[in-house]
């Protein structure tokens, strides 16, 4: 594929320009971001959780691929390409299920276990020269971190700790930060899928900064006062905005929301902190849970998001109510990704062909602009 040229990328005083509106549009550029950006980085694929016991399986799409994360029977979480080896079939066509000991083609019946080797196939012994060693699954690395499966397509990774873990780093200040939440061992409280009408650079954009925070977000500005001002949560290193002085919890109507998570010190408590880790993950990270996306690109126009509202498991167990802490930030995501649809057609109009501009607080945009740029130009 060929390179995409950037026109336009100077900053005017104060202004900065974005990307031009083709690249929120145009099939081909969203090829290139598939396979330059999403096959090429570190991605959240699941919730570990999600795999519960040996046999579990989840398809996910991720670059223009199925990949298919199955739990073997040592426990283990493992990615597969789901493609038979055979003549291609797809493995599994199910979102997620269980598995018995196998992985079984359903066309031709190649057998495959659940660590992806190839182990029966019909006529197979009658066939000497097919090398079981050499058919098995193609596999996919994989790393577990924060309770979370990541997954990256490249046949090369990048470094794990200098990309994922150095963003997060990044934005808290401190690379043991993040441990205060122990996001490993909270549980799926809930978990609601949006499926939006709008690129997926304008969700991470719009994540990126509060400019637009007074305009739509009337809740969330009650609970964190600040944010009427503009400035996003990832407004400089270790910023958490405040709690307002009569807020209780991080919950739809600023009542006392649930015990504060164990680890969370005096310093992160009444906080709420948001990072983005490139290229489809937000954590919002607040006293008594976490919510984590995790963004699936489909088309240049369509986006799925999977968020889920992580609590510790006694918090569940114990039956308590979820509704007024999920609520909060459901409705910012459906805030938000209303004013993303709305921005969707326009990028195809010719008043936004050069693209439009950001304010001096949107600078972070700026910064995401420069990567996606860098990355799709190869």
């Amino acid at each position: 594929m060929s390179t995409v040229e950037i026109p336009g990328q100077q900053s005017t005083g104060s202004l900065i320009p974005t990307l031009p509106g083709s690249h929120y549009t145009d099939p081909t550029i969203f090829e290139l971001e598939q396979s330059r950006i999403f096959q090429a980085n570190w991605v959240a694929a699941a919730r570990s959780s999600d795999l519960a016991k040996p046999g579990s399986f989840r398809k996910v799409d991720v670059g223009g691929e199925s990949v298919l994360l199955v739990r073997g029977r040592d426990g283990g979480v493992r990615a597969f390409l789901n493609v038979c080896r055979h003549r291609g079939a797809r493995l599994c066509v199910e979102p997620e299920g269980s598995l018995r000991n196998k992985i079984q083609c359903p066309y031709h019946a190649w057998t495959y276990g659940l660590d992806g080797a190839l182990i029966a196939a019909p006529n197979l012994n009658s066939m000497a020269d097919v090398n079981r060693d050499e058919y098995g699954l193609h596999t996919v690395s994989l790393r577990e971190w924060l309770g979370t499966i990541w997954i990256c397509l490249a046949d090369e990774p990048p470094s794990f700790a200098d990309t994922v873990q150095a963003a997060v780093t990044a934005r808290l200040g401190d690379p043991d930060a993040i441990d205060g939440w122990a996001i490993d061992t909270l549980a799926v409280g809930r978990r609601i899928t949006y499926d939006v009408k709008a690129n997926w650079k304008l969700i991470v954009e719009n994540f990126m900064e509060c400019y637009h925070c007074a305009t739509i977000h009337p809740e969330l500005t009650e609970v964190l006062p600040e944010f009427a001002d503009g400035y996003a949560a990832q407004y400089y290193v270790g910023h958490g905005a405040a709690f307002g002085e009569d807020v209780s919890g991080f919950t739809v109507d600023g009542s006392a929301g649930f015990e504060t998570l164990a680890g969370v010190d005096a310093d992160h408590d009444r906080r709420y902190y948001a990072i983005t880790v490139n290229p489809q993950v937000f954590i919002n990270l607040v006293p008594d849970h976490v919510i984590f996306h995790r963004m699936y690109p489909v088309a240049a126009d369509r986006t799925i998001v999977e968020c889920d509202w992580l609590y510790p498991q006694e918090v569940l167990d114990g039956g308590r109510d979820l509704d007024r802490s999920v609520e909060l930030f459901h409705r910012v995501n459906q805030q938000d990704f209303d004013a993303c649809e709305r921005c969707q057609p326009a990028m195809s109009s010719r008043a936004y062909a050069a693209g439009g501009v950001l304010v001096p607080s949107e600078h972070h945009i700026g910064e995401f602009r420069d990567w996606v740029a860098k990355a799709i130009a190869g």
